[in-house]
């Protein structure tokens, strides 16, 4: 699937890399230039104390709510991209998800900040470390976004501005609960993606269902119950008919494809929350696919406009 860089280009590359440094990793961790940092896979990383030239596939989210900007941005093939970041990314150039080496390469990063052990099979840890300081971030199915959020704040040195992001957050969230206890207590909801006329359901305990559930404190539809505990992702498949048992108090729907035969079946029209026009639509450019405290922030807040 990617390309591998040259020989000649890595020579030069690790050329550059030694004349970049100049001093001993003593002389410079004495000077403040650099800290030396364990990742999640254990690796000691020389970490620039104010990095320029952040790449953090996927990771925009945290980067964004800790005042950074990146050089590039995470997208899967043409125009696929975070939408809800655009307020602050439409500039930014757009780098593959995969990574291609020569594509990184070519933003000419100080640091990179990989999200998950699977993007760095077949031995792409070691290609990346030679382009730039390379930094996984702790992640993995019990990791939140708080754990994220804290570890990026701690290798860009913005520790307390993690900590406020997360003070923020958790007083939306507080006041939500407050604001709207009546629209809440006894009241269950849940989080369904329509995509290729195929419906998806959020686990319990992951992304926007740990929001629903956890922070939030709405009820678990057993349909929900039942599906979480094999799921393996953030969003487990359902069938039509599951979902015509379904007895969610609110259904709140992120629709990537509006045309889906399954809205025409009697199937849907019939659950009880669409009857009674508790269906809550998003289109695939919504936050809620997403992971990272500005997607929760825009979860919040969606949920506050539409249950007022």
């Amino acid at each position: 699937m990617y390309k591998k860089i040259v020989l000649g280009t890595a020579t030069l590359l690790a050329l550059f890399t030694l004349a970049a440094c100049g001093q001993s990793s003593e002389s410079k961790d004495t000077n403040n230039d650099v800290r030396t940092l364990t990742d999640a896979q254990d690796h000691q990383v020389k970490i620039p104390n104010k990095p320029k030239r952040i790449i953090a596939s996927y990771l925009e989210d945290y980067l964004v709510a800790l005042d950074e900007k990146p050089v590039a941005q995470w997208t899967v093939g043409e125009g696929k991209i975070q939408d809800y970041l655009q307020d602050k990314l439409n500039d930014i150039p757009t780098i593959n998800y995969d990574m291609p080496y020569e594509d990184v390469l070519k933003f000419e990063p100080d640091l990179l900040l990989i999200g998950s052990n699977g993007s760095l099979e077949g031995g792409k840890y070691k290609e990346y470390s030679k382009i730039a300081p390379t930094y996984v971030v702790k992640n993995g199915d019990s990791v939140t976004w708080r754990d994220q959020l804290e570890d990026i704040g701690n290798v860009l040195n913005k520790e307390d501005k993690a900590k406020q992001v997360e003070k923020d957050y958790d007083q939306l969230v507080n006041q939500t609960k407050k604001d709207m206890k009546e629209q809440i207590d006894g009241k269950s909801a849940v989080v369904l993606w329509v995509t290729n006329n195929s419906a998806f359901m959020v686990a319990e305990n992951r992304s926007s269902g740990q929001l629903l559930y956890k922070e939030l404190g709405f009820e678990v539809p057993q349909l929900t119950k039942d599906i979480s505990k094999k799921a393996t992702a953030d969003f487990s498949q359902v069938s039509l008919e599951n979902l015509s048992q379904l007895d969610a108090d609110y259904i709140f729907l992120v629709n990537s494809d509006s045309n889906a035969a399954m809205f025409k079946d009697p199937l849907w029209s019939n659950i009880p929350a669409v009857k009674n026009n508790h269906l809550y639509e998003f289109d695939g450019e919504s936050s809620w696919l997403y992971n990272g405290p500005i997607a929760y922030t825009k979860m919040v807040e969606s949920i506050r406009d539409d249950l007022k």
